[in-house]
């Protein structure tokens, strides 16, 4: 059984009060289930690694380093913020995007903090096949950092990176323009969520 249909049965069967109970415990706050759309407007990634050939050290969390990243689109489209999850201490940075989301645009943001971390911690990137990362060959050889591709529609496979920006979706609501936030703005959001107790880790 799929998450979707587990989800869809929920709102199928919440009628009354009983809906009205479930939707106050949404973080989203929905009442209504909205399927993912899986069109793709993205086109095609050339020369991508998949996922399967990552190093086991990143798929068991055992070595800090490797992390997943995605982005947050803002209003109409035209507005995003990048975001990535360390995945062993589910540490976030956000990733300020002004001049827009092109793959030169997220390629230079990408570079510029991946610099910023101990060489020890630069060991590799989990993305979907999304056209922004289409300059991911260069990002590599300017960083020494490789990068790995999900296989089509597989968001769990990049779990850590899809729970933050649920979370994150409580400070950048859809249909906002995200180029209006400074990187000073972003690292508050950023610090609130690392200092945030997790479960997972204990």
């Amino acid at each position: 059984m799929s998450h979707e249909t587990i989800y869809s049965s929920l709102f199928v069967q919440a009628r009354g009060a009983l809906r009205k109970e479930l939707a106050t415990c949404l973080r989203t706050g929905r009442t209504r289930r909205r399927p993912e759309k899986r069109t793709d407007l993205h086109g095609k990634t050339n020369d991508m690694v998949m996922i399967s050939e990552q190093p086991a050290e990143a798929e068991d969390r055992a070595v800090p380093g490797h992390r997943e990243g995605d982005l947050i689109i803002g209003k109409n489209g035209k507005s995003a913020i990048g975001t990535l999850v360390e995945r062993k201490s589910r540490f976030v940075v956000l990733l300020p995007l002004p001049n827009g989301r092109t793959a030169e645009d997220v390629r230079k943001a990408l570079v510029a903090e991946v610099r910023r971390l101990p060489e020890h911690l630069r060991r590799s990137i989990t993305w979907d096949q999304g056209k922004e990362m289409a300059q991911h060959t260069r990002f590599s050889v300017e960083t020494n950092v490789s990068v790995y591709f999900c296989d089509p529609h597989s968001p769990w496979q990049r779990g850590s990176n899809e729970n933050t920006n649920g979370l994150l979706r409580q400070y950048f609501p859809k249909g906002e323009d995200l180029s209006a936030y400074t990187r000073r703005e972003l690292n508050t959001v950023a610090d609130q969520l690392n200092g945030r107790p997790r479960q997972t880790l204990d």
